[in-house]
C-alpha cells in the first residue's frame, strides 16, 4: 500500500484532533479547503443527497464552485450527477474537448459560458452501499491530476465520507427545550423547500406527476437560461404559472 497523500493526511489529522465535530457546513468547509490546499485545484464544493430532488450544496469555497453546483442541479446533468449515479469518480481534464463532455453537452456549454472553469473532478462520497454525496473540484487551467494526486483525491473522498457518516452515526435526539427529533436529512430536505413547493404547484396546474413537474421546471429554467431555484421562487410567489398550452 502506498503512502497516504497530503489531503488524506490532513483529513485524518482532523479526526484525531476532534475537528470533525460540529455541523455539516463546518466539516464540509474543512474538507473542501483541505482539497484546495493539497491538490492542484482552484476550488471545491461538497453536496449531500446528490442526484435527488433534495440535493443540497453544503459548502462551496467560492462563487464559481457554487455556480457549477447550481448549473448541474438545474440541468440535471454533469460530472457531479454522474458520479452520484454511478458511484465512480469522474475526471474531465478539458471541458472544451467534445469527446470528454459528450454525455453532458448542455452542462459543459453552460460552465464554459458562465465560469472560468476548464477542468472538473467529481468524487463520490460513499461507504459501501451508503451514498453520502459528492465532492467536486475545479481548475481554471485545463489538465489532468497526477497519479499521486488522483490517488490522494480518491482516498480523501473515502475519508471524507466516513467523517460525514461519523458526524451522524446516531440520529440526534430532541434538543433540550425542543420537541423535534429531526435528523440532518430532514434539514437538508427543508433547504430545497421552495423547489418542492413549486413542484407541487405545477402538479396542480398541469395535473401531471411529480417527476414530470420537476422536469417542466428544469426545462423552463434551461430555456430561459436561469437557475432552477430562481424559477421555483417565481412559481411560489405567483409570478410564473404553467399552463398545458406552454408545452
Amino acid at each position: 500500500m502506498g503512502e497516504l497523500g497530503a489531503v488524506t493526511l490532513a483529513l485524518l489529522a482532523m479526526t484525531g484532533g476532534g475537528e470533525h465535530s460540529g455541523d455539516d457546513a463546518t466539516l464540509a468547509e474543512r474538507i473542501c479547503r483541505a482539497c484546495v490546499e493539497g491538490l492542484d485545484v482552484d476550488g471545491a464544493a461538497l453536496s449531500l443527497l446528490t442526484g435527488t430532488a433534495a440535493a443540497e450544496t453544503v459548502w462551496a469555497t467560492d462563487p464559481v464552485a457554487g455556480l457549477v453546483e447550481e448549473l448541474q442541479f438545474t440541468l440535471n446533468e454533469g460530472v457531479c450527477m454522474e458520479a452520484a449515479a454511478t458511484g465512480a469518480a469522474v475526471f474531465v481534464a478539458d471541458l472544451r474537448d467534445r469527446t470528454e463532455v459528450a454525455r453532458w453537452p448542455m452542462f459543459a456549454a453552460a460552465v464554459l459560458e458562465q465560469t472560468p472553469v476548464s477542468a472538473l473532478f467529481a468524487l463520490p462520497l460513499r461507504w459501501g452501499a451508503v451514498k453520502v454525496g459528492v465532492l467536486d473540484l475545479y481548475r481554471v487551467a485545463p489538465g489532468v491530476l497526477s497519479d499521486v494526486q488522483c490517488g490522494d483525491a480518491l482516498a480523501a473522498a473515502d475519508t471524507a465520507a466516513l467523517m460525514l457518516l461519523g458526524l451522524h452515526a446516531l440520529p440526534a435526539g430532541p434538543a433540550e427545550g425542543d420537541g423535534s427529533g429531526d435528523t440532518w436529512l430532514d434539514h437538508l430536505l427543508d433547504n430545497r423547500a421552495e423547489i418542492h413547493q413549486a413542484t407541487g404547484l405545477v402538479i396542480v396546474q398541469l395535473r401531471i406527476s411529480a417527476t414530470d413537474a420537476l422536469a417542466r421546471l428544469r426545462a423552463h429554467a434551461f430555456s430561459e437560461q436561469r437557475l432552477l431555484i430562481d424559477v421555483a421562487q417565481d412559481v411560489v410567489a405567483g409570478r410564473l404559472y404553467f399552463t398545458p398550452e406552454q408545452g
